[in-house]
């Protein structure tokens, strides 16, 4: 089940994809892709519509964030072994946990802005976990039951804001437009192993990552463990996992965007994004 959120940034109604790439508008079933419809109950009772009832979505027909009312948005540094060596970087003994502020949240194909004063925009592609109940003290073994499901994520990043700019990373990675998330929530039930997923990211066609999850340092249902000792999860928070090699800041010159530049990333069942680079 593909659920997504189209229409005017802001105004963005709930949908899923029928069995011919349609849009069908869920908006008489719930209210938006968050909160409580996030829950295993809700998702079962949207599995049992026939969606060929459901009216095809009309008007403004942008793709969203595929959530909405996100409480938090928490990243995991360093942690794709081969990553960690592009950086010349030990791997972590524990998940290196930070924050992405909401307000970079945009939609999957909306225009990522350059921010002003930025010398080095750089790009992650990322598998996003949407939490769907409730989590807190959570053991390993049950913490994938936790998860709506999983969607693409830039974990765009001004290199110079992050880490020569004093303070946590989280000044580099919160920039307007620095969360695309979507095109869609594949549930759970889709995703049957989250360490099995290749990954891309290009930019102006050409590929500077190519990787897989099975190169996580810490898995999906390890790091979703280890958060909840340490605070509790909610329906529609997104954890953003870590990025293969091949970032701009491992190349050799380093490469980061520029106004013009034009951006494309998937992962394997979750769709792809498709966002332009502007100047902020």
């Amino acid at each position: 089940m593909k659920l997504l959120r189209f229409g005017p940034a802001g105004d963005e109604k709930p949908g899923i994809l029928d069995a011919d790439g349609n849009i069908r508008d869920l908006s008489s079933v719930i209210a938006d892709i968050s909160g409580s419809d996030l829950s295993d109950g809700s998702f079962a009772r949207l599995r049992g519509l026939d969606h060929a009832d459901l009216p095809l979505a009309t008007g403004d027909l942008r793709l969203g964030p595929c959530v909405g009312q996100v409480g938090k948005f928490i990243c995991i540094g360093l942690n794709y072994a081969d990553h960690a060596a592009e950086a010349g970087m030990d791997l972590p003994a524990e998940p290196i946990i930070f924050a992405k502020a909401t307000s970079a949240i945009c939609g999957p194909n909306d225009n990522v802005e350059i921010p002003r004063g930025s010398v080095k925009s750089d790009w992650e592609v990322e598998l996003g976990v949407i939490i769907g109940k409730h989590t807190k003290y959570v053991n390993e073994a049950n913490a994938l039951d936790h998860v709506a499901g999983y969607c693409v994520v830039n974990d765009l990043s001004e290199r110079d804001f992050q880490l020569h700019r004093s303070g946590q990373w989280i000044k580099g990675k919160s920039c307007d437009t620095f969360g695309p998330i979507g095109p869609w929530l594949v549930s759970r039930d889709e995703v049957p192993d989250p360490q099995n997923l290749a990954m891309y990211l290009e930019v102006n066609g050409h590929r500077y990552q190519d990787g897989t999850t099975t190169t996580m340092h810490f898995g999906v249902a390890n790091v979703i463990s280890h958060l909840s000792q340490f605070m509790s999860l909610h329906p529609g928070d997104i954890i953003s996992t870590g990025t293969p090699p091949g970032v701009g800041m491992g190349q050799k010159p380093e490469t980061y965007l520029k106004p013009g530049d034009r951006i494309e990333l998937g992962i394997q069942g979750l769709g792809v994004q498709r966002q332009n680079v502007l100047a902020g």
